[in-house]
């Protein structure tokens, strides 16, 4: 390569460069929806005496809806605020005896810091932290018939993730993220399992519009 073709080289990777950084000023705003699913650890009940002492959990479909706005940045990193919302509208439970209800649903609502790398190229890794609040709620029928004496509840949740934006076409990226809500245990007056706090690792992939 000539010296003159190296320098319109360089010219043109940095006009690439600027026009992306200028673009992904303009999209201030991001709406992200994220399907996936939710991961909690099965926990012991304590002097439990029958097969299976524990509070088993399902893998929950969940569904995130996002709303960010850009605070500040540059073509290295950029600062976003953001309000991830997740629902996991059917966790199952399971145990070995007739002491936790069928299912409950959580909602979490955490506003939060997001700090993506590289913001203008194709390619943006991003943590975030944040914290809110949560609502269980529970299914009024224990596993194996009767009444649930349980009743909904609401929590202080702290958020903490991480992922990948990908941009695929114009103003659209994709999402791939893994987020740990760090929330309280739902009321389970039957199955005490002695813990007040559980991690709910959301893994799931999605789309976002820039705006």
């Amino acid at each position: 390569m000539s010296g003159k073709q190296a320098v319109i080289a360089v010219v043109v990777v940095t006009m690439s460069i600027l026009g992306a950084s200028a673009a992904a000023q303009d999209e201030k705003n991001e709406l992200t929806g994220i399907i996936g699913r939710t991961f909690i650890s099965d926990q012991g009940i304590p002097g439990a005496a029958y097969f299976n002492p524990f509070v088993r959990s399902g893998k929950g479909l969940s569904f995130e809806v996002n709303y960010a706005r850009r605070l500040f940045g540059t073509p290295v990193y950029a600062v976003s605020g953001e309000v991830p919302a997740v629902f996991n509208l059917d966790e199952d439970l399971n145990s070995g005896a007739n002491v936790v209800p069928i299912d409950y649903k959580q909602i979490f609502v955490t506003p939060s810091v997001r700090l993506n790398l590289f913001p203008a190229t194709a390619v943006s890794p991003w943590v975030s932290f944040g914290g809110g609040f949560g609502r269980f709620s529970e299914n009024k029928t224990l596993i194996y018939g009767g009444t649930n004496p349980a009743s909904s509840s609401t929590t202080g949740v702290i958020q903490g993730g991480l992922g990948l934006d990908v941009r695929v076409w114009h103003r659209f990226s994709i999402r791939g993220q893994v987020r740990d809500f760090w929330s309280g245990t739902p009321d389970l007056p039957l199955a005490a399992t002695g813990k007040s706090r559980q991690h709910n690792f959301f893994v799931g992939g999605g789309v976002i519009w820039h705006f």
